[in-house]
């Protein structure tokens, strides 16, 4: 008799842990490799690519919101948190800060991310085979500010998206983001699986995570797939970059000439 209670208890616990199993979330975290925003740019080639040389490359900043948000996922509710990145082995570095800071696994897609609808197939691809409940992308990537990759992304799959994220909670396998508009926030509510554009205020700055020793080492250690990419068109194509205007010089009034302060802004600056 005592036995056959034992087995009962013991086939309920299997059952369960199985259960918890079967929900856990499976984020997963698009990582572009972009220059630090401190680089100097040039282009070379008639100014129709970018000189790499000299160039110290980051985690794109608005996708290293995303992965801060999925990283708090993991902590709080136990979910699982893959990085993903479309380029070529030297983007490896930025992958592994990327598991330094928390993520479980990365995958790289080994081919040059030169269009958006090619870099949106990629990915479409490695969530459709790996079954992920979140997908989380900045908005924009810092370097070329293309902003399509989401929206595509989301196209593709035919999932639920929300752009322009500034807050995220998810409950079982419904979700509520906070979005900025034109003078305000939008909450809205959507159910998993879903693609979220995140960007600054998706955490506070100060949440942001910096890889410690113990991160660092771990991350050695932990899985980073490559893929070869599918076959996808490359619809567009940069054909000359331009940088900005140099600022002109600064032209500097007495502060007892408020009538040739006034007089510039009209005529000159023609702001008033």
């Amino acid at each position: 008799m005592h036995a056959y209670k034992y087995s009962k208890y013991i086939l309920y616990f299997y059952a369960q842990k199985k259960l918890f199993k079967k929900y856990i979330m499976k984020i997963l975290v698009c990582i572009s490799h972009v220059p630090d925003t401190t680089s100097k740019i040039n282009f070379v080639n008639g100014d129709s690519e970018f000189d790499t040389n000299g160039v110290q490359y980051v985690i794109n900043p608005n996708d290293e919101f995303g992965l801060t948000r999925a990283i708090w996922f993991q902590e709080q509710q136990a979910a699982n948190v893959t990085v993903v990145n479309v380029g070529g082995p030297d983007t490896e570095p930025t992958l592994r800060k990327a598991l330094a800071i928390g993520a479980n696994e990365a995958i790289r897609v080994n081919a040059t991310p030169t269009d958006g609808f090619f870099v949106a197939k990629q990915l479409a691809e490695v969530v459709k085979s790996g079954g992920y409940d979140l997908v989380i992308c900045g908005k924009e990537s810092l370097d070329y500010n293309g902003g399509m990759v989401p929206g595509m992304l989301a196209g593709l799959l035919g999932y639920n998206f929300v752009n322009s994220a500034v807050e995220m909670t998810v409950d079982g396998t419904s979700a509520k983001v906070g979005r900025e508009i034109d003078g305000g926030k939008e909450i809205v509510s959507a159910s998993l699986p879903l693609i979220v554009g995140g960007q600054k205020g998706l955490v506070e700055e100060k949440d942001i995570r910096i890889p410690n020793m113990r991160g660092i080492m771990t991350a050695r250690t932990k899985v980073l797939t490559v893929l070869e990419p599918v076959a996808a068109d490359n619809n567009t194509k940069a054909v000359k970059f331009e940088k900005p205007a140099a600022k002109s010089a600064v032209k500097l009034f007495s502060a007892d000439d408020l009538d040739g302060l006034v007089s510039a802004l009209h005529n000159e600056a023609k702001v008033i």
